[in-house]
């Protein structure tokens, strides 16, 4: 009997002195990140039969289990990787709403200044200062514009590099789940759960998680498999595998994700990875191919539009000539996809008209239902139409050369992205503004109804300026005949039309606004500028250019036309949809991170250390320690009373 009570009380010191260390160990990992509350499971000795019934045995220690559930676990994990991605998305967009600065600072404010400028130089066409506040505006605005472009190519940069860097980390973290895969998978050999390295693996999903989401399964070895987005094994058993970083399919200055594998790299593609940092940044390059195209659609339409009105204008040499250009802007570029049959890019395009140029990539490939035609997509908005090639769509012709592209082939084309990062100002000379208009506007001396002229503007280079038209109104309810006379008095051409309020005549490649109302016998001449260098008429449909809608504007099916933007109104839209996306990813990250917060709380709340609580326990422990110390006193002091009776 006192060997039984020693074997009560030692197995109850044992038992009461296992739970003292694992409360102890959970008080010293209390602030450990990833570590689970740890307890010892102790169950009742199985019972003695005698005469009188069963006698305890004592306490068994089965096991030491952590306080851990999988699945507040595994949201815990998947609602942090959304939260950094949310949130990296969020810290790279607030860098590039930098890129489209308000006020003084902004493309709008230069372009509208340059513009203003041309106030001074339709007040005094002959003079130089006045001119060279022109170029200097513009080289100013060129210099905004590329300025803009090498702030986006940095922050590529910059997301490239960071990419790199959150790839080499999943790297090593798959590399040590691999390796805690087969430690786990060794222990489970020996009947119990190495809560440790459980613990570490956890934390390391976790960590995962927070680069790149991923999925796990477990296995009956206790090894637990990772999956990306896809189901593209990145962990199993205990090998893992490598992510590689990629130059873009077609853009070789954007990144993408691949995994390789034994036969060969197998591309991820961004859509399946819903989050973690590498989502938010591989998301965040459409971000900025999307402020390219807007800043390039801005300098491509204002450039085009600039230059078309110094066309149509006389500059100050001797002798006069048509304006020359007074901005450039990088040209449309073609991209090859890496995977097509042939590396040569048989596919061009040309600018047909600014305007109407959008702020969007485009993706063309071969249309299998019409051999020799294609399908273009709009990447914008997902817009796909057939095409033949010299079709022109959006304002940009398309030509296929020779060889064809494969059945296969895919390109993408960039009708605007490089337009405002290489924008120059190449006119140097002041001499070279065309302030003059190449024709004048003259009213008939017998005329004797209110009708006078409002203003005249070259609107087609088509305009030959050597011929005199002669409009004469022949009744009150605005008809009239026109004809038009070279040097030698001789009619080249003539007809008639009506005269509507609000409504220019238009004639050899100009239009003649009036105001007030003509009566019939009224006259009016429009013939060639004989005195340039004293001439505003061009310099004030410069400046006329500030109301303009240039920019964006639309053609849909039917020839359904959809007015453009005024190059500051223009900006002000690219402005509000940086802050547009700058608004929705705070919203997100906001929601993310408490939606994360609240999931670890939860999380922590069953498996984390409660100071508290195990200081309750300690106490409790350390009285059932000296119970059962009590008790082995006792047993020995029984059991050396039975020896001395038997002596």
């Amino acid at each position: 009997m006192g060997s039984s009570l020693l074997s009560i009380g030692s197995r109850a010191m044992f038992a009461n002195y296992a739970a003292l260390q694992t409360t102890g160990n959970n008080i010293a990992n209390a602030n450990t990140p990833g570590y689970s509350r740890q307890q010892v499971e102790l169950s009742t000795a199985g019972g003695q039969f005698t005469g009188a019934g069963f006698f305890g045995k004592g306490v068994n220690i089965d096991t030491i289990t952590r306080a851990h559930n999988a699945f507040l676990t595994k949201e815990a994990a998947l609602s942090r990787s959304q939260a950094a991605a949310d949130e990296t998305r969020l810290q790279q967009l607030q860098e590039l709403e930098k890129v489209f600065p308000t006020g003084e600072g902004g493309l709008g404010f230069a372009a509208g200044e340059m513009l203003n400028a041309f106030v001074e130089v339709a007040n005094n066409p002959q003079d130089p200062s006045a001119r060279q506040v022109v170029l200097a505006r513009a080289e100013d605005l060129a210099l905004r514009f590329r300025a803009a472009g090498d702030q986006i190519n940095e922050l590529q940069v910059g997301t490239n590099a960071d990419i790199r860097n959150a790839v080499s980390q999943v790297n090593a973290l798959a590399k040590q789940v691999a390796t805690i895969n087969q430690q786990i998978a060794q222990a489970k050999g020996l009947g119990h759960t190495p809560n440790d390295l459980l613990d570490q693996r956890d934390q390391l999903v976790s960590e995962i998680n927070q680069y790149m989401q991923v999925t796990t399964i477990e296995a009956d070895d206790g090894t637990l498999g990772l999956f990306i987005g896809g189901g593209q094994r990145l962990v199993l058993s205990n090998q893992a595998l490598e992510l590689v970083v990629q130059p873009g399919e077609f853009d070789q200055t954007q990144s993408r994700i691949s995994i390789r594998e034994a036969g060969g790299d197998r591309v991820v593609p961004p859509s399946v990875l819903a989050g973690g940092t590498i989502a938010g940044l591989l998301r965040f390059q459409g971000d900025l191919s999307d402020a390219r195209n807007l800043l390039g659609q801005m300098a491509a339409a204002f450039s085009a539009r600039v230059n078309e009105q110094q066309s149509f204008g006389l500059d100050l040499r001797q002798p006069a000539g048509a304006g020359a250009p007074l901005f450039s802007t990088g040209a449309p570029r073609v991209l090859a996809n890496v995977n097509n049959a042939t590396a040569a890019v048989p596919v061009s395009v040309a600018i047909a008209d600014a305007s109407q140029l959008q702020a969007s990539d485009y993706e063309l490939r071969g249309d299998p239902a019409t051999p020799g035609g294609y399908i273009l997509t709009r990447l914008s908005d997902g817009l796909a139409r057939q095409i033949n090639p010299g079709d022109t769509v959006d304002g940009f012709t398309v030509n296929v050369g020779a060889p064809a592209p494969g059945p296969n082939d895919r390109f993408l084309l960039q009708p605007v992205a490089m337009a405002g990062q290489d924008m120059q100002r190449i006119l140097d000379d002041p001499k070279g503004l065309a302030a003059a208009s190449p024709v004048i506007s003259t009213v008939g001396p017998n005329n004797t109804g209110s009708a006078t002229v409002a203003s005249l503007a070259v609107v087609n280079s088509s305009i030959n300026p050597a011929l005199t038209a002669n409009i004469s109104f022949t009744s009150n309810t605005g008809a009239y005949t026109w004809e038009l006379r070279d040097a030698s008095n001789a009619v080249v051409s003539s007809g008639s039309g009506t005269w509507t309020a609000n409504q220019p005549i238009a004639l050899n490649g100009f239009e003649l606004r009036l105001n007030g109302v003509p009566r019939t016998g009224d006259s009016f001449s429009v013939r060639q500028t004989q005195f340039p260098a004293t001439n505003n008429g061009n310099a004030v449909a410069l400046m006329n250019l500030r109301d303009e809608a240039m920019v964006g504007v639309q053609v849909l099916g039917g020839g359904a036309v959809v007015p453009g933007e005024t190059i500051t109104s223009a900006y002000a839209q690219a402005m509000a949809s940086i802050g547009t996306r700058v608004q929705s990813a705070k919203a997100a990250s906001s929601i993310s991170s408490a939606v994360a917060e609240n999931a670890e709380a939860m999380r922590a709340g069953q498996a984390g250390v409660n100071l508290d609580e195990e200081a309750a326990r300690l106490i409790q422990f350390q009285q059932s320690y000296q119970a059962a110390a009590k008790v082995l006193q006792v047993a020995q002091t029984v059991f050396d009373t039975l020896l001395d009776m038997a002596k």
